[in-house]
């Protein structure tokens, strides 16, 4: 049976999420998950399944944005032979199979309204059918949901119903992002760093100097753990000599090297020339459109990397399209093409 992985960390934004985790660990009911990407929210999960009484049963994980929606509802509630195209036999959904156990509801915020009521049902009366069958099955889970998308504006764009946010609302865990507990900041990157030098087979990690270990502390951590694990590895990879001490911080592998003074930049983005009078809305909804054209067209017009670099999920980019009507696929030649 899998293991709990551990939180790393003794910040005081950490260890209050901790303590509220394991206030509820015990309490069968669900339990939704709410931070930005790359926090943790899987990590939270977990202790929350191995902290209950379910411990030593099923946890399984599912990524409801990795499937569509036919694949989803199968997924979820399993299918019977020949409910749709290649299912030549009925197989158990994640609901079945977590029987007993907990189940991690990831991107929650994807789901479409059909999926939405089945799982409504399944909450409010502990049974379902699977897809293309007729007989009722009764399943135990405790169910923990998790997202990043913003869910009350999902409720007001009628993107999601109301009514299950409700139910599966018992308790809400706020995971905090990695700029509010730089505390942690240290232990992580020591932590990332020992596992990587391993897994190089250098004989040891020699620390980070304290110009890098500045830089880590300095930096905004848009992608969270993620990112600062990602980053500590390619670090750890690149230094020249394993036996000195980190010195280099490659923080944004996608920008270029700075090649000229960094004055004139500094001083182009502070000092704007500007007619006396503008309109402040329209100013900066060009200023917004700038640039998420711009990101957009260093991403190739890959619309998910476009709103990871944006700090935005892809549906919260696919409604900014849909708000100022525009086509994406237009901006993906020049726009004077």
């Amino acid at each position: 049976m899998k293991q709990e992985q551990r939180m790393i960390g003794h910040s005081l934004a950490l260890s209050e999420t901790l303590e509220q985790v394991t206030r509820l660990a015990p309490i069968n009911r669900p339990v939704m998950i709410l931070g930005e990407r790359g926090t943790g929210k899987e990590l939270i999960a977990e202790r929350l399944h191995f902290l209950s009484q379910r411990w030593d049963e099923e946890f399984i994980k599912l990524n409801c944005a990795a499937f569509s929606e036919n694949l989803l509802d199968a997924e979820l509630f399993g299918h019977d032979s020949g409910a749709f195209t290649g299912a030549t036999k009925s197989r158990a959904g994640v609901f079945e199979r977590a029987h007993g156990g907990s189940l991690l509801l990831d991107e929650l915020g994807t789901m479409d309204a059909r999926v939405q009521e089945k799982l409504l049902r399944v909450i409010e009366y502990g049974e379902l059918t699977r897809l293309g069958g007729q007989q009722a099955r009764s399943v135990d889970v405790r169910l923990i949901t998790s997202t990043n998308e913003n869910l009350e504006q999902a409720m007001d764009e009628g993107r999601f119903r109301a009514d299950l946010i409700d139910r599966l609302t018992f308790a809400v865990i706020h995971v905090p992002p990695l700029r509010e507990r730089k505390d942690d900041i240290p232990d992580l990157a020591d932590h990332f760093a020992m596992k990587m030098a391993i897994e190089l087979g250098h004989e040891q990690f020699s620390g980070f100097s304290s110009t890098a270990m500045e830089q880590l502390m300095d930096w905004h951590w848009p992608g969270n753990i993620r990112e600062l694990k990602n980053t500590i590895e390619r670090s750890v990879a690149l230094n020249d000599d394993p036996s000195e001490p980190v010195e280099h911080i490659l923080l944004d592998p996608l920008r270029k090297p700075n090649t000229g003074s960094t004055s004139a930049s500094t001083e182009g983005n502070t000092k704007l020339e500007l007619p006396e009078q503008i309109d402040f809305q329209q100013h900066i909804a060009e200023y917004e459109q700038a640039v998420v054209y711009q990101i957009f067209r260093r991403q190739q017009g890959n619309q998910q990397t476009t709103a990871d670099a944006l700090g935005l999920t892809y549906h919260q980019l696919r409604a900014w399209f849909k708000r100022h009507n525009i086509q994406p696929k237009n901006w993906v030649r020049p726009k004077n093409a």
